[in-house]
């Protein structure tokens, strides 16, 4: 049985990885920071409970913290390491680039220093992934590959950046087994509910059975090559059973604005956005991003790895996912549960 170490395990990737390995028959082991609440929701219909007899088993660890790395590395004895840890929301690394810097950029040296030591101290082959983003691109002109220059535009793109070619370095240095994946946006029912996509389904289906009027949101015309995560957990895997290291664009080749993203999910919703929408200039980047799309024919050629899910099915995934979590709300008012009657911060 195969051992996956899983940086980031509570996001939407790394969930959908999860489940991705433990049907492949892996023993999985995720990284988790300590919070005050319960943070496993992505993972609960697939994790049982730590007593028991499971195949997915959580630690806590934090990308801040070198010493656990190393420990845990040591602990797990992992033959693949996925690190999907990032603070990837790009408008807050404005706010908190150094934050951004320290867990993105220097929180991937740590994790590869962890593996470097490991590897080369018990003579194995484990393999790295490190999960890179198509901001890195940046201004660049689309489409976007592997030998596009990159151009970053934020605290976040230029942290990913640095954590790509710490990437690469190690590679090269010390003949380790690490695969960049450059992944273009990537949405799913998963998202979290501050980032745009999920945002606007969210609002809608609150707005639909009256919970909210209105939707506030910043740049309409930023273009964005949208997949499923789902698809590009698989890429990610298969990067991982290569026969040899390598840096891949995983992407749909498709790009679409976010007026076009409303549109479509306004049609399933049922729901006409331009009377509930107003832009606020909060929502804009000081510097933004206008065109992304990639072109993912290295990965098709040498992976045999394409996207299943279309743009427009996964849009209407994400709004009915969203329609059922209004629906619900709706039945716990009628219930008298005054909890639901609340306007998150989130949608605002």
């Amino acid at each position: 049985m195969k051992k996956a170490l899983i940086v980031g395990i509570t996001g939407q990737d790394g969930s959908y990885l999860a489940e991705l390995l433990l049907a492949q028959g892996y023993e999985v082991h995720g990284v988790i920071r300590r919070t005050s609440t319960f943070n496993t929701d992505r993972l609960d219909h697939i994790y049982a409970e730590p007593h028991g007899d499971s195949a997915l088993h959580l630690h806590y660890g934090d990308l801040a913290n070198a010493a656990r790395l190393c420990r845990l590395m040591e602990q797990i004895r992992p033959d693949e390491v996925y690190n999907l840890g990032a603070q990837s929301h790009v408008r807050v690394s404005f706010d908190q680039a150094e934050y951004t810097a320290d867990i993105v950029a220097t929180g991937t040296l740590r994790l590869l220093e962890a593996f470097r030591d490991y590897t080369l101290a018990n003579g194995n082959r484990a393999r790295f992934y490190q999960a890179g983003s198509s901001e890195m691109f940046g201004s660049s002109a689309p489409p976007q590959n592997e030998n596009t220059p990159f151009y970053p535009r934020s605290p976040y793109a230029v942290a990913q950046v640095a954590a790509h070619w710490y990437a690469v370095n190690f590679r090269e240095a010390y003949g380790l087994f690490i695969s960049n994946g450059i992944r273009f946006t990537h949405e799913s029912p998963r998202r979290g509910e501050t980032f745009v996509t999920r945002k606007i389904t969210r609002a809608l289906g609150r707005i639909r059975y009256g919970f909210q009027d209105k939707l506030y949101l910043g740049n309409l015309e930023a273009r964005r090559d949208w997949g499923h995560a789902a698809d590009y957990v698989r890429a990610m895997w298969l990067m991982l059973q290569h026969s040899e290291p390598d840096d891949f664009v995983v992407a749909t080749g498709r790009s679409h604005s976010v007026g076009e993203f409303l549109d479509i999910a306004g049609a399933y919703a049922e729901v006409d956005w331009r009377k509930h929408l107003e832009i606020d200039p909060r929502y804009f980047r000081p510097t933004e991003v206008n065109f992304l799309q990639g072109d993912a024919s290295k990965a098709q050629r040498l992976l045999g790895w394409k996207p299943t899910v279309g743009f427009d099915e996964l849009v209407a995934s994400m709004v009915e996912n969203d329609l059922e979590l209004a629906r619900q709300e709706q039945t716990l008012i009628r219930g008298g549960h005054k909890v639901a009657q609340r306007v998150s911060a989130a949608y605002a």
